[in-house]
């Protein structure tokens, strides 16, 4: 089974600051967790603090902040979690959802979703 990356923009727009990054999409992952350095030479301010679950089981508390994030020609705010350096950086199924983007099942590759869920 093959990851499937992906290149986004994050932005913040008060301030015009952008930045590039390279990408894991992980449907496991509910938040987009970003470098904390990242999110430092972008000026996202910190929102508050949350507590996630790891898949081995641990928890962990980390910072969580807006920001907006571009892909595939799409634009959404998202929260992003500020990562520390023993995180990997992922981009989770709240901006996936946002931005109307899915991974495709067979060839997982990253697409543009013919509808969203409703009700």
């Amino acid at each position: 089974m093959g990851h499937t990356y992906v290149e986004v923009r994050l932005r913040n727009p008060s301030l015009r600051r952008l930045e590039d990054v390279k990408l894991l999409v992980d449907t496991g992952s509910t938040y987009t967790w970003i470098s904390k350095n990242v999110l430092g030479r972008l000026e996202i301010k910190s929102k508050g603090i949350r507590r996630f679950k790891t898949i081995d089981g641990r928890l962990l508390e980390r910072d969580i902040g807006e920001t907006m994030v571009e892909c595939m020609g799409e634009t959404a705010t998202t929260t992003v979690v500020f990562a520390e350096e023993s995180d990997a950086q992922v981009l989770g199924v709240h901006a996936l959802e946002g931005l109307g983007l899915e991974v495709d099942p067979i060839t997982k590759e990253l697409r543009k979703a013919e509808a969203l869920l409703a009700i």
